[in-house]
Formats: structure tokens, sequence, C-alpha cells
């Protein structure tokens, strides 16, 4: 089978999906498809067009490869790719339109503001007495759309608060502000699309007290535990919580639902990564391996799903 792997591209977290891609690509290669990398650039159609591939594995990490701009592309082209669709790719790349469709479903999720930044400049003084007022300290400050914990803050002390609010309207023209619940962080990869499957869960413990981008991505820094420390009710819990986010926004081949679990007992979902990572530290890959799936055999059913109808 013709397959292109999409990987680079121009968002923040370029580094990381180029290491997904080359993962992803040898993989492939190894299982016998024929393999051509693609990074995003202004040839990428004519690229797709002459290779004329079976099916695009998308292996592109934050926008425009994450957030339906590319899913977009390649339903014109009326080719296979990875992953979910538009919709569900863009309303989950938007950390704020995420959180407002959880909280309209019922679904467990921090309570949050957010603001644009020209709301922001125009009222700085009371947003920022709102947020401590309203969601208290610690709070985190999110910019929307960018993944990999790129342009979050956990901010302790309100002299922090400013900085935070500015560093992430760096990254996009809002931001978000979520109330920080105490409690482990957990991860569920869920595969499938119609009947999906989530994959054992993960227990995330950063060595440097923040899950963020450097823990995530240097060998060590982190630890991923399976199955969390947690009762089994509350894993229950979270699994089915995991199921019911993935088939409320209508992901398809794979995607994982990060959680929080409130003081060790209540979990709730924090966001959706539509195009999880596939590097040798991911999350998706562990927890394949402990349901007794290698890497091979999880990128070849990753794409056996995205040739589905």
């Amino acid at each position: 089978m013709r397959i292109a792997v999409l990987m680079g591209g121009p968002s923040s977290e370029r580094e990381i999906s180029l290491k997904s891609g080359e993962a992803v690509a040898e993989a492939l290669t190894v299982l016998g498809h024929q393999v051509i990398k693609l990074d995003l650039d202004a040839e990428v159609i004519a690229k797709l067009t002459s290779f004329k591939p079976h099916c695009v594995f998308n292996a592109l990490h934050g926008k425009p490869g994450e957030d339906g701009s590319v899913q977009g592309m390649l339903e014109i082209l009326g080719i296979p790719y990875t992953g979910s669709r538009v919709l569900a790719s863009a309303i989950t790349m938007d950390k704020i339109m995420t959180k407002r469709v959880l909280k309209h479903a019922g679904i467990p999720t921090p309570d949050f503001l957010s603001w644009t930044a020209e709301q922001y400049a125009a009222g700085k003084g009371d947003i920022e007495k709102g947020i401590i007022k309203d969601l208290g300290l610690p709070v985190v400050i999110k910019a929307p759309t960018q993944g990999s914990t790129i342009g979050t803050f956990i901010v302790k002390d309100k002299q922090e608060l400013t900085p935070a609010i500015e560093a992430a309207l760096k990254y996009d023209p809002c931001f978000m502000a979520e109330a920080f619940l105490p409690g482990p962080e957990i991860t569920a990869a869920v595969l499938g699309n119609n009947n999906p499957t989530v994959l054992p869960l993960i227990e995330i413990v950063s060595r440097t007290g923040f899950y963020d981008y450097t823990a995530k991505y240097t060998p060590g820094l982190s630890e991923h535990i399976i199955p969390p420390r947690l009762p089994e009710t509350v894993l229950a819990t979270a699994a089915a919580l995991a199921r019911q986010t993935y088939k409320l926004f209508g992901c398809r081949g794979f995607a994982r639902v990060d959680m929080i679990v409130a003081n060790g007992r209540d979990p709730h979902v924090i966001e959706v990564n539509s195009v999880p990572g596939m590097t040798a530290t991911s999350l998706v890959p562990d927890a394949a391996r402990a349901a007794g799936m290698d890497f091979k055999a999880l990128v070849q059913k990753i794409v056996d799903l995205a040739l589905e109808p």
C-alpha cells in the first residue's frame, strides 16, 4: 500500500511532529508499505497528487495539521487519512470550545473563564480580580490552541498572573483561565471508529512537578504508571468518561483524553488530543503496549481504521 506520512509543518510542535513522523514511517516501511515522508509545505498538494497514496498518515501536531485545515484539504483531494475528521479536529484543537461542549454535555471538567486579547486589554484589572475571585489560586492559564503544554502556566501567586496571561496571548488572540484541581493526572488512549476501545489508562508523574514540554519529551523526566494508582471504581469511571468524550466529539481512528482526578476520587476531562504523539516517549504507544499491541501493530491498526467508511 502507498502511504504518505505528513509531518513537520509550521506549528510550535514541529520538532515533535518530525519525531512522530519518523517513527511511524519506519514502522510502515517494516510492515512492507511503500512510504513517502512529506513535510507540510507549499508543494504538499502537488507531491500528494503525484504519489497517489492509498492513505495519508497524519503525524502533524498543532495547527494546521490538527485543527481541521489539513483534514479539509485531504477531504477535497479524496484521500483517506488517519484520525478524526474536520469538525472533531477543529473543536478539540480549541480548548475553549472543547470545554464549552463538555460543559453542555454534562461531562465533568474544571471550571473555566475565557477572554480575548481585546477584552483583556480593556479590563485587565477587573479580569484578573475576577479570575482570583471565581477560580482561586493556584489557577491554570492556557493558550487555547497550543499542544504539548505550550502556552500553559500554573499560577500560584497573584503577581504571576499578568506575566502568565501575557505569555499565553503571545500564542493565541485569546486565553483561558482554568480552576486548578489537586490530584493525579491520568490519560486514556482511545482506539476505534464507531465502537471505540479505551486502552489501559496511564498515570503521569513528572519529575519536574509539572508535565510540561520538557518533561513530556525528555526521557527520564516523566514516568508513565500503568495502571494508575487509583481505586478500580475510579478507573472504571475514568475509562467510561474517556469513551463518552471520544464519541461526543465524533473522534475517529485514535485520540487521547487527558484527565485530572480531583482529590484522587473524581475524574475531570481536561482536553482531547486528536493527533497524539507517536514518539518513543509518547503515551498512546505505551498504552497500546500495555494492551499487548506493539508499535507496528498500533500503526497498522490506525491505518486500517482510516480506510473504514
